[in-house]
């Protein structure tokens, strides 16, 4: 009865049915919710905060929108469209000035988080605002989203268009944009133009190679192919237990002295990172648990991350705060698909090892439309079949593989969120049927390795970002010794 009184006060004005991804997100079996961690480097001001959030998140269509599951046309869910009281959705606990171990109060509070549903009777997003002075901010801010209001590119470029430059507070923050050229500037020249006729046609060729094998692959894992079971994997029911959220911050600067001393891309390297770190940590957990499996049958382990790609052109941050400003409309929603990214696990003399095995992976995955495919695929299940089909085998496919996996990037310098200047920014998710989570988040000169785990399975997440900072300083040791370090130009 509260929540329908609680609905009833909201103005109703617009609606809008729910996308297919949205409708996933919001079914039962995979109700998937996004946390992000704001450290930050004032005292916490509440007031600040609620009156920034009126002119900037609440204008948002999908942040000012209930979710009416039923009254749609032909019964379909439906956003519809309020009018948003921002005080209800910012929560500022009564915390204790003496806790003795601020940082692990923080890990409880938002592990706690994990178990609290969002409130139907209101959009479905909330922050809370801890007065609570950790080992890296003075004041803790934490968002919780429902992951059925955007994916997770869509939603961190919201966040950054919330954010203003310190140095400069009217000025949105500075994102590094990817520059892409097939080829060069220049095709003068009629055995130029030949040569690159040859490239395009064997680009068109591994394309489509690749695109069949991937497509085979996750056919595959749909019908019976799962990985190996290994202490990550997850559990039945491991979407439902509470989860914990650790971190760790790492120099930016190394991440990139290894990118230029190898010739790759920071994808590459925090993929090499990742595997170098997860061998350590299988390795230490086969020892503890004394299983006859050997360190050195570690290279047959299949280990692999369902990544979720957005195949909606991000909508540019500088669109996203004028459309909070005036109240209009632009490009958002959920549209993405899958890709199975298989990991080389082993316990290897050559740090370097895993970075070559990383880019040769993550080249590979360029040249693969199995995210087109793959989203295409769900869409006519979805359509053909229905919602409990498609969650069936979205669950399928995640239960058959071991962890997620994410890196996005982030601001280039110190951002200020509603007067509160960011020490470092260390989002996630959690809701899906993966015992293990990973994602690396950067902004200003660092990277946050962010670990969320299922207790149960991974009672060490902590370790495991230990081994993640660790491999970092080996491989980083290992440029430096050989030489191969060039200065970034």
């Amino acid at each position: 009865m509260g929540g329908e009184k609680n609905t009833a006060m909201y103005m109703v004005e617009e609606e809008e049915p729910l996308s297919p991804c949205s409708r996933l997100f919001n079914s039962p079996d995979f109700n998937c919710a996004i946390i992000v961690t704001m450290g930050c480097k004032v005292k916490g001001n509440p007031p600040a905060i609620i009156d920034g959030l009126k002119h900037s998140l609440a204008n948002h269509p999908r942040f000012s929108s209930i979710l009416d599951m039923k009254n749609g046309k032909k019964g379909k869910p439906r956003w519809v469209r309020t009018k948003v009281r921002v005080e209800e959705h910012v929560i500022v606990p009564d915390i204790d000035p003496k806790t003795e171990n601020p940082d692990q109060y923080l890990e409880d509070y938002i592990s706690k988080l994990t178990t609290v549903p969002l409130d139907l009777s209101k959009p479905l997003w909330e922050i809370h605002v801890l007065c609570l002075k950790t080992s890296n901010a003075e004041s803790i801010g934490i968002l919780k989203i429902h992951h059925s209001l955007g994916d997770g590119m869509s939603l961190m470029s919201l966040f950054l268009a919330c954010t203003r430059k310190t140095s400069d507070p009217e000025a949105l923050p500075t994102v590094a944009v990817q520059k892409k050229q097939f080829g060069p500037s220049c095709y003068t020249g009629f055995f130029n133009k030949i040569w690159w006729l040859f490239v395009g046609l064997w680009f068109i060729l591994r394309l489509v190679v690749n695109t069949f094998v991937d497509v085979l692959m996750f056919a595959l894992t749909i019908c019976f192919l799962s990985d190996t079971e290994t202490p990550l994997l997850a559990k039945s029911g491991s979407e439902l237990k509470p989860k914990r959220f650790v971190y760790r911050i790492i120099s930016f600067d190394d991440v990139k002295l290894v990118k230029n001393a190898m010739n790759m891309t920071v994808n590459d390297v925090l993929l090499g990172v990742t595997q170098a770190g997860l061998s350590r940590y299988l390795s230490r957990r086969y020892d503890q648990e004394a299983t006859p499996k050997s360190k050195e049958l570690m290279r047959r382990i299949r280990l692999r991350s369902a990544i979720m790609i957005n195949l909606r052109p991000n909508t540019g941050i500088e669109a996203l705060a004028d459309m909070m400003a005036k109240k209009s409309k632009c490009r958002w929603g959920n549209l993405f698909g899958y890709i199975l990214l298989p990991f080389s696990l082993g316990l290897e003399t050559d740090p370097l090892e895993y970075l070559r095995r990383a880019k040769v992976t993550v080249d590979r995955k360029k040249h693969s439309l199995e995210a087109v495919f793959s989203m295409a695929f769900f869409k006519l299940i979805l359509k053909v079949l229905g919602l409990k089909a498609s969650v069936v085998l979205v669950r399928k496919v995640i239960h058959s593989t071991t962890l997620s996996f994410s890196n996005v990037v982030g601001p280039k310098e110190e951002i200020t969120f509603h007067g509160h200047p960011l020490s470092y920014i260390a989002p996630s998710v959690f809701g899906h049927p993966h015992a293990l989570t990973l994602h690396f988040q950067s902004y200003e000169n660092k990277v946050i390795i962010s670990v969320t785990a299922d207790p149960t399975v991974i009672p060490d997440p902590h370790k495991m970002c230990d081994d993640l900072v660790e491999s970092l300083k080996l491989i980083k040791s290992s440029v430096l010794e050989r030489g191969l370090y060039k200065m970034e130009v």
